[in-house]
């Protein structure tokens, strides 16, 4: 997996642009900045964004050429972000640390992705936000049909509301929705498709 990562992120040109997912831009600017942990970032479009509205940002990916895309972007918009290259399965933060998590199009194995989940709902300290999107279910039909639009064809690695709901069940649900979109994103997410959508805001111990 890794190796696949790194032979894309390696052409020049970013494989999903250098401007944020539009769900993310809309609704990270209504939170207060604090910390956030960006896991899958990639090439950086999010985390540098979030730099840029004054957040503090930890990114990781599995790509050392990830990592150095991200890095060349942060240069270019004036902002510093740290970007440690591993697999969310090795890396351990601090419980409650962080004050956001940005989930966009983190597609994690599909045994693994709701134990992962709840490993990162224990870095996010209470009252914290998740912003989450990423391909739905009913994706595969639309990236059956047409795979410039990206997106994991194994419909285990795709989510479900219920999904979400379940992994983040000590949650405040803002906002969860299946949505149709069009993507617009780089040269990998070119086209129609369903994502998942949550905004949720973590309980208090009670």
């Amino acid at each position: 997996m890794k190796q696949i990562w790194n032979e894309r992120y390696r052409e020049q040109e970013f494989a999903y642009g250098k401007t944020p997912n539009l769900f993310f831009k809309e609704w990270l600017p209504k939170f207060e900045a604090g910390a956030i942990l960006m896991p899958a970032d990639g090439e950086g479009r999010n985390g540098v964004f979030a730099a840029q509205l004054g957040w503090k940002v930890t990114s990781f990916d599995l790509s050392e050429e990830g990592q150095y895309k991200a890095l060349q972007l942060a240069r270019e918009q004036q902002v510093s972000l740290e970007y440690i290259v591993g697999d969310l399965e090795q890396l351990e933060f601090k419980a409650a640390t962080f004050d956001a998590i940005g989930l966009i199009y983190a597609h994690f194995p599909a045994d693994q992705k709701s134990a992962l989940h709840v490993k990162l709902d224990t870095y996010l300290k209470p009252g914290g936000i998740i912003i989450f999107e990423a391909f739905s279910k009913r994706h595969l039909h639309y990236v059956k049909s047409d795979p410039k639009v990206g997106g994991p064809k194994d419909i285990h690695q795709l989510y479900s509301k219920e999904e979400i709901t379940a992994d983040f069940k000590n949650y405040e649900t803002v906002l969860l929705a299946e949505e149709e979109i069009l993507l617009n994103e780089g040269k990998f997410h070119i086209g129609k498709g369903s994502v998942i959508r949550f905004i949720g805001k973590k309980k208090a111990p009670m």
